[in-house]
């Protein structure tokens, strides 16, 4: 794993960063403090609290955060090895912030067509209504993406690999780019994490995670995080603050919990992801899998060159078949939950036909198109699972 500061290995900050410790009397976990009013001894020591050089990190009311938030913050931060962390209630949120932290009306935005396509519909109803511009960019287009740039232009969106279909992203191109037509890129790296890519040390300036996803772990939270250094901390700071964005001292806990075990979950996700995606690639039912850690893959040489690894998450494109079939295959599988979702421990699976948001570049496979989360099942009974659901599958 990358080191962070102080030489100190993701794991062990992920063991050590957000702990209560001596602050609260050597309780190794911080405690979770349900607070909304704040009382102070005197009118000066409630200033100090609210306007002091300190005020970021001072308890002032239940809005603005408690210790258990902070904590949840420094760890995350610490991971994503620079800069600081804001805590929203959903990533979808963590979008929509950074996004408009970074423009203004008559702004110019590009956006990979890959994107989550919650952040498609903010960027087509809420960007516009401000009259911010958005231009859908084929994600492979790497250098290519100077010939977009207009005098108006101040971000690029970017995720790599995209959530659906898996296209890989030149990001240190595409963010030496940006800088030089002065424009600040957001990352949404939900997919990977910051154990397997630091986007602030590849030339991201806001790194966006849906903590709902492999932080939280266990399927019981939504929450999404923005980490930024100067110079647009202090405009996150200004929308969250602005827009009421709190989160709840239970959900921070959770998280805090399940970040512990982030290393060795996402160990887990990543073998179980590369085996079940070896055994389908050598499937007569299946065209394409989609997994940039796979050598024949279109985006493999960018995840080699600047990933620390794979998460559980990829695509798969059965060969044509019917709706009926497709249904055969998947609503009879046992260990495999139908849901969006995924980042939690367990195995998930759902259709998907990117045909109605893609504009940049059409989707134009004919076969179904699947998206796979590989969980902390054996993988042996996951095979197994899939394999008597694509029997189903050439049957019907």
């Amino acid at each position: 794993m990358s080191q962070g500061r102080k030489g100190h290995g993701d794991g062990t900050r992920l063991t050590h960063t957000g702990r209560g410790g001596t602050r609260h009397h050597g309780v190794v976990n911080t405690p979770v403090y349900h607070v909304s009013t704040v009382t102070f001894p005197s009118i000066a020591a409630l200033h100090q609290a609210a306007h002091g050089p300190q005020s970021d990190r001072a308890v002032t009311y239940g809005r603005r955060g408690s210790p258990t938030t902070f904590a949840l913050q420094d760890a995350i931060a610490a991971i994503e090895g620079a800069g600081s962390t804001f805590l929203v209630p959903s990533g979808l949120s963590a979008i929509a912030v950074s996004l408009l932290s970074v423009l203004n009306p008559g702004d110019h935005v590009l956006i990979s067509d890959s994107a989550y396509a919650p952040a498609r519909q903010f960027a087509d109803t809420v960007l516009r209504t401000l009259a911010i511009e958005t231009t859908y960019y084929d994600p492979r287009i790497g250098a290519g993406i100077s010939k977009l740039f207009r005098p108006s232009t101040r971000a690029v969106l970017v995720e790599a690999p995209g959530s659906v279909t898996f296209e890989m992203q030149d990001i240190p191109e595409i963010a030496m780019t940006a800088h030089v037509h002065r424009a600040a890129v957001l990352m949404d790296n939900t997919w990977a994490t910051p154990l397997f890519f630091k986007p602030l040390e590849h030339g991201v300036d806001l790194s966006i995670q849906s903590v709902t996803k492999y932080l939280g772990g266990h399927a019981d939270v939504v929450m999404g995080s923005i980490t930024a250094s100067e110079p647009w901390l202090s405009r996150v700071r200004h929308w969250v603050h602005q827009l009421g964005l709190s989160v709840g001292p239970d959900d921070c806990n959770l998280v805090l919990r399940g970040m512990r075990t982030l290393g060795a979950r996402l160990a887990q996700h990543q073998a179980t992801g590369l085996k079940l995606a070896e055994w389908l690639h050598a499937r007569n039912e299946v065209k394409h899998v989609l997994h940039p850690a796979l050598p024949d893959d279109p985006g493999h040489e960018l995840w080699k060159r600047d990933f620390d690894g794979a998460s559980g998450l990829f695509g798969v494109v059965l060969k044509p078949a019917s709706a009926e079939a497709l249904a055969a295959f998947i609503d009879g599988l046992e260990l495999f939950g139908i849901g969006y979702s995924w980042g939690g421990y367990e195995s998930l699976i759902v259709p998907h036909d990117p045909r109605g948001i893609r504009t940049a570049v059409p989707w134009t496979e004919p076969g179904n198109l699947i998206r796979i989360h590989a969980g902390l099942e054996d993988a042996d009974d996951l095979i197994s699972d899939l394999s008597a659901g694509l029997a189903r599958y050439a049957a019907a």
